[in-house]
């Protein structure tokens, strides 16, 4: 029996299932937009990889640019020390970083940067005046590397902290106009190009204005690594009394033949060559106390130009220290005598 207003007309189970065309269209509208939002969800994981990974990268290369394969230095808080027979634990305080730029007249009133380091304790001891130990940079190069790489003023802050060394002033120059300028720290024959002159003359004499040295070529001391060795020993050489010590660290001592830094002319080259130059200084060398210390390694093909430069100092009778150490030419060996090499600049250095 059928009830009045009810329909005789039956649904299938099919029919139930099957979407209104309206139902139809918002559904497939719906799974449309769910594939979109997982696709871009897919390609914004996707991105968000490959951002993470370029960021790594550009972070690995940076951190191998700048300290060259090697760890980080980190300077300790403290460290244990042995004094007369008795260990105590003293406080490693550390150097303070000055950036500056200093204009020359040397190099056509270019402005150079200039790194200054600073010793422990310079702050608190406003009457304390310090030695200066100039450090000039290798081709390529650049300022920063005495600090990241050669962790300098790590080594700096820990010889002080063991009283091992007295504070120095460290002062590293650019040394050119761009990362890959060549200027051999040489005057060049380029007008606006006096490197030489522009460490010897504006670079002391603006260090000696700025900060509390004494202005006495007693005081100084010029190094450098590869290139800024053989300008350490080329421009002390050319500015006898200026520099009581000389150190060159896997330096040369004959003039590379550049032409934007010599031309052709091949008497100014020998003009330029430790090898030859020492000879007419000898006399002063003595008079002044200049004392040379240098190094290089014993896979270095520049140690036979530092062996017959030792004979030479020998045979001048001038006072200086040659060694050869396992080793190329890198920074693991320059790294690694860095703190010999302040140590050296201190037992030279502002001692009368």
């Amino acid at each position: 029996m059928v009830r009045p207003g009810t329909s005789t007309k039956q649904t299938s189970a099919d029919e139930q299932r099957t979407p209104r065309p309206g139902q139809r269209l918002a559904w497939l509208a719906g799974s449309e937009r769910t594939r979109w939002l997982a696709r871009a969800a897919i390609a914004l994981v996707c991105l968000g990889l490959v951002a993470a990974g370029t960021l790594g990268v550009v972070r690995y290369v940076s951190t191998y640019w700048l300290y060259r394969g090697f760890t980080q230095p980190i300077l300790p808080r403290s460290m244990l020390v042995r004094q007369h027979g008795v260990a105590r634990r003293v406080a490693v305080i550390p150097a303070s970083l000055h950036q500056i730029t200093i204009a020359s007249r040397a190099l056509g009133g270019y402005r150079d940067p200039v790194d200054v380091v600073l010793p422990p304790g310079y702050a608190a001891h406003p009457a304390r005046r310090y030695p200066v130990l100039y450090l000039l940079t290798g081709s390529p190069g650049d300022p920063s590397n005495f600090l990241t790489v050669g962790q300098i003023g790590v080594a700096d802050a820990e010889l002080v902290a063991a009283g091992r060394i007295q504070p120095l002033i460290l002062v590293v120059p650019a040394g050119g106009r761009s990362f890959f300028a060549d200027h051999e720290w040489a005057n060049a024959i380029q007008p606006g190009n006096d490197w030489a002159t522009f460490v010897a003359r504006d670079l002391v004499h603006a260090i000696d204005a700025r900060y509390r040295t004494v202005a006495s070529g007693s005081w100084r001391g010029l190094a450098g690594l590869s290139e800024g060795g053989f300008g350490a020993l080329n421009i002390g050489l050319h500015h006898p009394g200026e520099f009581r010590l000389l150190e060159s660290w896997s330096g040369y001592m004959h003039a590379d033949p550049i032409p934007a830094v010599y031309g052709h002319d091949r008497r100014l080259m020998r003009d330029n060559s430790p090898a030859y130059t020492v000879r007419a200084v000898a006399g002063q060398l003595r008079s002044d106390r200049t004392y040379i210390w240098f190094y290089s390694g014993t896979r270095d093909p520049l140690t036979p130009q530092n062996l017959a430069f030792h004979a030479e100092l020998t045979r001048l009778g001038l006072a200086h220290h040659y060694f050869r150490w396992p080793g190329a030419h890198d920074w693991g060996m320059w790294r690694t005598l860095a703190p010999r090499a302040l140590i050296t600049a201190s037992e030279h250095l502002g001692r009368g």
